[in-house]
């Protein structure tokens, strides 16, 4: 009996979904809890599995279209209602062949083409890619989720051909008659996530009464720090000691100073929070994303390197589920690691405060009357200036400074 596989429940407040690839063709044979296709929301990627071994009869709704919980994506049939293919007389001419009679019925999803059988498991951005430049997914080494095909997996698999291009090909030689540059254009749709970015940032910029201050820190002491217990941490913890874990300490010790950049504007109220859910913006794939550690007051500079980097991870791996993004009372964004030198970060809604890092670089200061050379990181906290003064905004990023400069003392926070 066929069975409809329908858009399952994606989450509070995630009402819709664009349908991504179709990871399994029609009159293909499907285990139960296969994957069958994905779907790209507005804060994670998922797979829709089959509930039920048997045949994908019919493929609703195409890659592109927008759904909702509870729509059709497809019919799922018995294994047993597949057809037989027609009988290849050419084969069966030949000498030595087997009979129909003493051959066994061969499914629809058995007669599938080897190459859709063995359609390698790939993010729609890797497939779009894959396609743009010709490349056969078969061939490209997966790193992501269970052998998954990510867009860094294509990129890598491009870069060779296009080093040897460059170094062997010769130089052109223009005439009048040949076009000069390439004026082809590409158009790519924008997948969920990156539709919902621009249209959360745009509200950001609509609502908020959005002002940075900046300032910048001598990161030596965390430098020094590093350097003499780094192998140690590692050995005793199995991670290894990061920058984020003295940031998530020091802004919560300027939250703590300063509640009200832990708040949110709620219609007329501020909602004050007394708990530290703190949003780590992550670079991933399909654009960025910021999972939540959660109660990080709470954690060692052990615990929270760990959870930072699996969270990491997961962005990475596109695995993070809607639990991992779900609220968050402040946010650190890292463009350091980029080579940023400066930025004025936008809000993540109805967060007030967003703290940017940004590149470590030796530069002179004055120190003591003495001119030295430093490590330093300039800083950058954007608020909303609806409910914090600036007053309060410059003396948090403060707070936040003297405790990156003095890491002691973030032990008695």
């Amino acid at each position: 009996m066929p069975v409809e596989v329908r858009v399952p429940v994606l989450g509070e407040s995630v009402v819709e979904a664009t349908v991504g690839a179709w990871l399994k063709h029609e009159g293909e044979a499907v285990e139960a809890g296969e994957s069958l296709v994905q779907l790209e929301t507005d804060k994670v990627n998922v797979e829709v599995a089959a509930d039920q071994a048997g045949v994908l009869g019919k493929i609703a709704r195409q890659e592109g279209e927008t759904v909702h919980p509870g729509d059709v994506l497809g019919v799922l049939d018995d294994a047993s209602s597949a057809t037989p293919p027609p009988k290849n007389s050419a084969s069966a001419a030949e000498p030595g062949a087997a009979s129909a009679a003493d051959s066994p019925p061969v499914s629809a999803a058995e007669s599938v083409s080897a190459s859709e059988m063995d359609r390698p498991h790939a993010s729609p951005v890797a497939r779009r890619l894959a396609e743009e430049h010709g490349v056969d997914l078969a061939g490209v080494e997966g790193t992501g989720t269970g052998g998954r095909v990510t867009r860094e997996d294509v990129e890598r698999h491009l870069a060779p051909a296009a080093a040897a291009q460059a170094t062997t090909a010769p130089a052109p030689v223009v005439t009048p008659e040949a076009p000069l540059g390439d004026r082809r254009e590409t158009r790519t749709r924008m997948s969920r996530r990156r539709l919902t970015i621009a249209q959360r940032l745009l509200e950001a910029q609509r609502t908020a009464a959005m002002l940075t201050t900046f300032n910048e820190a001598d990161m030596s002491a965390i430098m020094d720090i590093r350097a003499r217990r780094r192998e140690a941490f590692q050995k005793r913890h199995g991670v290894g000691l990061g920058f984020m874990s003295f940031f998530t300490k020091a802004v919560i010790g300027a939250l703590q100073a300063f509640p009200v950049v832990n708040a949110e504007v709620r219609g007329d109220e501020i909602v004050q929070k007394h708990y530290y859910d703190i949003g780590i913006a992550v670079g991933a794939e399909g654009g960025l994303v910021v999972p939540v550690v959660r109660d990080a007051d709470r954690k060692s500079f052990a615990e929270l390197e760990r959870e930072i980097a699996q969270l990491a991870e997961k962005a990475r791996t596109n695995t993070l589920t809607l639990e991992d993004l779900r609220g968050g009372t402040f946010t650190i964004t890292n463009g350091g690691v980029y080579g940023s030198l400066m930025s004025t970060p936008i809000l993540s809604l109805p967060q007030v405060g967003i703290l940017g890092m940004h590149k470590i670089q030796q530069r002179p200061i004055a120190v003591d009357g003495q001119v030295v050379i430093r490590p330093m990181m300039y800083l950058a906290l954007t608020y909303d200036h609806r409910i914090v003064d600036g007053r309060e905004a410059v003396q948090f990023l403060v707070r936040v400074k003297e405790l990156v400069e003095d890491p002691t003392a973030l032990l008695l926070e």
